[in-house]
């Protein structure tokens, strides 16, 4: 009989539609339906693309089949070879017309003509049943609302039902190992893994022996009959051996020795000696001693010849009989035991220790052979160990050093050797070494097997010896920017361009330089006006204008000494003991204190000496404004101001 299987999808998004339509389109362009592109992160809209695309392709190979069969008129001729893995489903259609579908993908479903016949009768029979029923499709209730039979449930329009998918609302009660299938008001389990070798599936999802030997899938010789067994059989052989023999696995008789089989088949006193399917107990009247056996009758003692036979006492060696003995002739490396009476092994390396071998020495059967120990290769004689030379192996990374019995790995200048293996060389990290803050001026960049240093973009260069970092003279260069009216100083890092202009009743002494540098000075005098009194009274003489540049500091441990103000007042002169002397102060720009000015005497005359007593944290421009004071019994006489522009770079060179 064929079989039609009705997939159905119950769901209550609004989008299902449009996924179904989507896997019905596809199907009908004959697309994979276990791999289309989604149209939907949701689950439940992926599982209705499939199963609509399914539907279609199910309905286009059962309505070719029938084409076929109705064509052709018989099955066995339509599949001759498959290309994929197949199931060929014969089914039976009225009028012996037979269908024949090749499956790839699902299985083929199809239904008889007479079976579509018949289901139209039956939805006419549910049409005149929905009319007597209040036009419900399966029951209706006293108070007219329809309801529908077990495994289907009410569609909205409140008359019609379709049917419930179990196994995609979870709602079946299948077995752990078991797959739900739905079907039409119902559903089934199918087990998912096989029962394997020996075991059948039975329709009631079970595993069920196959019994080979009903089915003829036994593969018994004919001397051998079948007997089953759970998963397997059994071949019996169908001759049966009489008493005093066996059966082997051939199915071959082979005589029993009842004399060794059996604890004392014979009396005391008798012997008993074994015949073919039976033995024979004989009067036991003489004792033979070791190497002699009765002879067949019985009456005397003859000796064994223990060298005849294929078990030969001496097993390959040479062997003599002796009247109640034999003596082997054992061969080289062999030596004879009086007690066991065998040919044993002689241990070479035992018996002649350190004689042999100039490493190790192995015993063999028979013989011995000679090995060497690490570092060492075999010498054609077979005794002697040759230095082994690892480094043409290349066991090394960069350099091997072959000594006698071993080898030794080197690395080249910037490596060094691995201490995990002792054979890999790894780059050294000169800019992480303990002194690699020194190596650069500024930056170190580790590279394999060296390193390099940078300077600062720009104002500075790297040096000759490729560390450090020289300060670029923009000024004398001419990469300046300054104007005709400025002059350019050269700064660490950089450069500034001044203009420095006198103060009211003041004129500058010489011409403005292009170029300044660190010792030149600026000088305005005073230039008063007859009539301006003011002017006369003042005792400022001089204003100065200089300039330096200083480093950061990074290792500040002592005052800096950086301006020197030198006068022309003798320490030691004939009015020293009067009330004339030299003061020296720092007027403005003193930032946190960190600078101050201690008086000294230098070859006779007062000097002031401008230090810096904490450290500054670059880039950081300052003006200091300096005084040196004449002081007499009457005041300050004489007094000159030092403006001192100090540029602080924010690098240490």
């Amino acid at each position: 009989p064929c079989l039609y299987v009705c997939v159905c999808l119950c769901v209550c998004q609004t989008s299902i539609e449009d996924c179904c339509k989507d896997g019905r389109r596809r199907g009908m362009d004959n697309q994979d339906c276990t791999a289309l592109p989604l149209i939907s992160e949701s689950t439940t809209c992926r599982i209705a693309q499939e199963q609509c695309c399914v539907s279609v392709l199910e309905d286009n190979m059962c309505t070719t089949g029938m084409n076929m069969a109705k064509d052709q008129g018989a099955c066995e001729t339509l599949f001759v070879t498959n290309t994929c893995e197949t199931k060929t489903t014969k089914v039976c259609i009225y009028a012996d017309v037979c269908i024949c579908m090749c499956v790839c993908i699902c299985v083929c479903v199809c239904m008889t003509w007479k079976k579509r016949e018949r289901e139209r009768e039956t939805e006419n029979e549910r049409e005149h049943k929905r009319e007597s029923n209040g036009n419900c499709a399966h029951r209706c209730t006293g108070n007219g609302t329809c309801t529908c039979f077990k495994g289907y449930k009410l569609k909205p329009d409140g008359k019609n039902c379709e049917d419930i998918n179990e196994c995609l609302l979870g709602a079946s009660n299948c077995r752990a190992g078991e797959r739900c299938i739905n079907t039409e008001g119902s559903f089934r389990c199918q087990r998912e893994v096989s029962c394997g070798t020996g075991y059948e599936l039975t329709d009631n999802n079970n595993c069920k022996d196959i019994d080979e030997c009903e089915t003829g899938t036994h593969n018994c010789v004919p001397e051998f009959e079948c007997q089953n067994t759970q998963g397997s059989f059994r071949c019996r052989p169908k001759v049966k051996c009489s008493a005093g023999y066996i059966q082997d696995a051939l199915g071959n008789c082979i005589d029993i020795n009842e004399c060794l089989a059996q604890t004392g088949p014979c009396h005391p006193g008798q012997l008993c000696i074994n015949t073919l399917g039976s033995y024979k107990c004989q009067r036991n009247s003489v004792n033979c001693g070791r190497g002699y056996h009765l002879n067949e009758e019985g009456t005397r003692c003859e000796d064994i010849d223990e060298c005849k036979g294929p078990d030969a006492a001496c097993s390959g060696h040479g062997c003599i009989n002796l009247v109640g003995s034999y003596r082997c002739e054992c061969a080289t490396g062999y030596i004879f035991n009086s007690i066991s009476r065998v040919c044993e092994d002689m241990n070479e390396c035992r018996h002649y220790p350190g004689r042999l071998c100039a490493h190790k020495c192995e015993n063999t059967l028979g013989s011995y052979k000679c090995s060497c120990t690490t570092g060492f290769k075999l010498a054609n004689d077979g005794r002697n160990c040759d230095d082994l030379n690892e480094c043409e192996s290349n066991p090394c990374s960069q350099e091997c050093a072959n000594v006698y019995g071993s080898y030794q790995c080197y690395c080249r200048r910037g490596y060094q050797l691995s201490d995990n293996d002792g054979v890999t060389c790894e780059d050294i990290d000169e800019c992480a070494l303990p002194t690699g803050g020194h190596i650069c001026s500024y930056r170190c960049h580790n590279t394999p097997g060296s390193f390099h240093c940078t300077c600062p973009v720009n104002g500075y260069t790297l040096a000759a010896n490729g560390r450090s970092c020289q300060d670029v003279d923009e000024c004398v260069t001419g990469t300046h920017t300054c104007t005709v009216n400025q002059s350019c100083f050269n700064v660490q890092g950089g450069f500034r361009c001044l203009s420095f202009e006198c103060p009211t009743n003041y004129r500058r002494v010489g011409e403005t330089t292009a170029r300044l540098e660190r010792s030149d000075t600026v000088r305005c005098i005073k230039s008063c006006q007859p009539s301006d009194v003011a002017c006369v009274l003042d005792p400022v003489h001089l204003v100065s204008y200089t300039v330096i540049s200083m480093p950061t500091f990074r290792e500040f441990t002592r005052p800096e000494e950086i301006v020197f103000l030198r006068t022309t007042v003798p320490a030691y002169g004939s009015y020293h003991f009067g009330s004339y002397d030299v003061k020296f102060d720092i007027l403005e720009g003193n930032v946190e204190n960190a600078f101050d000015i201690i008086k000294r005497v230098e070859n006779g005359m007062y000097v002031g000496v401008v230090r810096q007593v904490k450290p500054l944290i670059g880039p950081l421009n300052i003006v200091l404004k300096l005084s040196t004071s004449n002081l007499t019994s009457q005041g300050v006489s004489h007094q000159n101001i030092i403006n001192v522009y100090v540029f602080v770079s924010e690098f240490w060179f």
